[in-house]
């Protein structure tokens, strides 16, 4: 399964949430599941790729051009996907992935869920998010999902494809170990 990965870039984070990414991807290369993410050398996305490649797994980073000329791409990809821009990359992770994870992360992973979850309710296509909630970091948007959800402005539920899991273990359990995903 090719797992795509939604993460911080910042270095500056509980070190809780480092841990989460290693373990996410030490799982995911003993497993034989391909990485697919940012491809970015800064926080929890430096992480993940440091410890699937430890783990002897595979991964495809998508990178804006921004990103390399910037000096911030991560150097041991496997397969390297440039692209011009955010919104390009967002379109390409979600191509290049049978599922979705997203890790704690700001802006830019909200962005990121929000336009997967976005196309899901239009019809795109019909991949998940995982909200990997750890230490409830995602407890605010879940509420906040809950109350749109309350008030009609959602199309659908949104627990049908936005899937929240409280550590990797349960991520893989409830979520991860099942033929659910779209090909």
């Amino acid at each position: 399964m090719k797992i795509g990965v939604f993460c911080s870039a910042n270095n500056n984070i509980d070190p809780d949430f480092f841990r989460l990414a290693d373990e996410l991807a030490t799982w995911m290369g003993n497993n034989g599941h391909t990485l697919v993410w940012g491809g970015c050398n800064l926080g929890l996305m430096q992480q993940l790729g440091k410890s699937i490649k430890a783990a002897k797994g595979r991964c495809i980073g998508i990178v804006p051009q921004i990103i390399e000329k910037g000096g911030r791409a991560f150097q041991d990809i496997d397969i390297y996907i440039p692209c011009d821009s955010l919104s390009d990359r967002k379109d390409l992770l979600l191509a290049h992935s049978d599922v979705i994870i997203a890790l704690p992360g700001g802006i830019g992973t909200l962005d990121e869920i929000f336009t997967v979850a976005a196309a899901h309710t239009i019809g795109y296509h019909n991949k998940k998010i995982i909200l990997l909630n750890a230490k409830g970091f995602w407890d605010s948007l879940i509420t906040m999902l809950d109350d749109l959800q309350s008030k009609g402005v959602i199309r659908g539920l949104w627990r049908d494809y936005i899937l929240v899991a409280n550590s990797v273990d349960e991520a893989v359990s409830a979520y991860l170990s099942t033929d659910m995903w779209e090909n």
